[in-house]
Parts: C-alpha cells; structure tokens; sequence
C-alpha cells in the first residue's frame, strides 16, 4: 500500500483527509513540520499533503527543505491552504510543489488529485529505474556508476574515511561464449552477478556492470586489510558456483578482481584510483587468474596466490 505523509497542525483536518483516503493508502499524520522532517528521514513516503500556514515553521519553509534533500526531493507535495490568491499559488510551485487543495477538502478533487500525483510518481521512478540499472542482470549500469560513485567518493573525502575500489571480470569469457554459446554466457553474466551482489548488501557497498562480463564495485569504511579479504570471499564464493567451463581452459567459471583502498581527498580523482583497480586487475590475470590484486593505503601490492 502506498504510503502518503500529512503535515497538517490542525488535528481535526489532518483526520478529515485521512478519512478520504484511508481505504486506498497508509495515512501517517504529523502536527509541526519538525515532525515531518524526522518521519520523512526515517521513511519512504509515495505523497506528502503539506499544510501551508502552521506555526514555527511554516509550510513553504518545509518545502524548501524537503527540495534541498536527495531523500525527498523527487517526493510529490501537494500544498494545502485556504489562500486562493495567485501570488502563494506561484509560490509554491516556484519551490516544487505539484499541485494545491484548498480547504474546505471535496472528496472527490481529493482522491482525484491524490490518485494523478501517485501514479505519475510511480511512473516516473519505474523510468528511472530502467535508466540507471542493467537490463541483463537488474544491478546497476555504468550510467548509475559513474553518477553515484562520484558522490560517495565526495562523500568518503568529507568524512576521511576509507574508500575501496575493485573492478572483475569473468576468466577467459570468450572461450566460454565460443565453447557454449551467448545465451550461456548471459545466464553465466547473470549468476556472476547475483552472487556478487549477495556480498555487496551493506548501504555502503554498490557494484554495478560496467560492460560485457566486467563489473566494477565500491565500499566505503573498511580498511584495505578487511576489503581484499573481502573481495576473496566473492572471488572465492563464484568459483563455488561451479558452473563449468571449456576444460581445456578452466573447470570452472572465475573470476580475477583487482581492488585498490585509498582515503580519498577532494583534489584526488576517483577515476585515477579506478584506473590502479584496472591495473591490478590486469596483473590478476597476468599471474594466472582467478585471484584477487589488491593496493592498500600505502600503495602497497596484496595478493592473493
């Protein structure tokens, strides 16, 4: 069930539109807009109904908050007012409110505006979503790396905490594509993948395909020392899916992953440090496959034999 926030001081109005929309969605009520704030940073709401005038801060203050967080701003507000005049109409959708409903609330205009503003939100996080996710394997595409791996890099360098890049691919792929075919080396894609990503859960870890059978992935915190440990677990864990490969060449599908773990700073380029996980990568397979390469903070070389 859809789940829709109303910031409202008056109790008795909140309730008034609960009771419109209570058989259709999961109404949460809250009386100042500092309650709002709190519940919108601890929940994912489809609908926030936004009353304009409330003391202490009042709607439109709220509202430019809410644009201000990435948490919120994408979450459709509709204004609620008894002031009809244009000039606070353009306000508010100046700020980036989707519509108004003046008071007192019809049922019907209720429900009716409700009903438009959620299902063009549904449909617009189901655009975005295909955008920035692999269509083979449902993780995340290069677009989605390369916009959110800067982000939290920025992020690490505030915070000067440790940033652990790794880049994988699957050994000697074109053999297994000549040997079994493409729809086996997709089906192949998709099992690598999967249980990849069954290691990278946390909210600090993110991987995503980056093209062909090569995955890039990141986390955040962990010391060179835990990441390459990490990341052997993974290497580790694909090897036992045992799903077997040309034997002249393997007798399992592997990979090779390189990683490098570095505390980044804001003249740094995360790109540069994704380049040193390439390379490791490239002596990964150098030295035989399926093994990890990893660089810790110091620059220096671990490797997994």
């Amino acid at each position: 069930m859809e789940k829709i926030l109303i910031v409202d001081d008056s109790l008795l109005q909140a309730t008034q539109i609960k009771a419109i929309l209570d058989n259709e969605y999961d109404i949460t009520i809250a009386q100042t807009a500092e309650e709002g704030l709190t519940r919108v940073s601890k929940e994912d709401y489809s609908l926030i109904l936004l009353d304009v005038v409330m003391p202490g801060m009042d709607g439109f203050t709220l509202l430019k908050k809410l644009q201000e967080e990435i948490r919120t701003q994408s979450v459709p507000v509709i204004l609620l007012t008894s002031l009809s005049d244009v000039a606070n109409e353009e306000y508010g959708l100046i700020l980036g409110a989707v519509d108004y409903i003046t008071k007192p609330f019809n049922p019907v205009i209720v429900r009716a505006r409700v009903n438009t503003h959620i299902k063009l939100y549904n449909y617009r996080r189901q655009v975005e979503y295909q955008s920035r996710t692999d269509q083979l394997t449902g993780i995340a595409n290069r677009w989605q790396h390369d916009s959110y791996s800067i982000t939290k890099w920025n992020e690490a360098a505030r915070l000067q905490i440790p940033f652990s890049i790794c880049i994988f691919d699957i050994d000697r792929f074109k053999t297994y594509n000549d040997t079994f075919g493409h729809l086996a080396g997709d089906k192949a894609i998709v099992a690598v993948a999967k249980k990849a990503a069954s290691y990278l859960k946390r909210t600090t870890d993110f991987i995503a395909r980056y093209g062909g059978e090569e995955f890039v992935a990141f986390f955040v915190g962990d010391s060179s020392v835990k990441a390459f440990k990490h990341a052997k677990k993974i290497r580790q864990a694909i090897e036992d899916l045992h799903i077997p490969h040309d034997p002249s060449v393997s007798k399992w599908v592997t990979v090779s992953i390189g990683g490098v773990t570095v505390i980044p700073q804001f003249e740094s380029s995360y790109q540069t440090y994704l380049n040193i996980a390439d390379t490791m990568l490239y002596d990964a397979k150098k030295y035989g496959r399926n093994r990890v390469i990893w660089v810790d903070e110091k620059m220096r070389q671990l490797k997994e034999y």
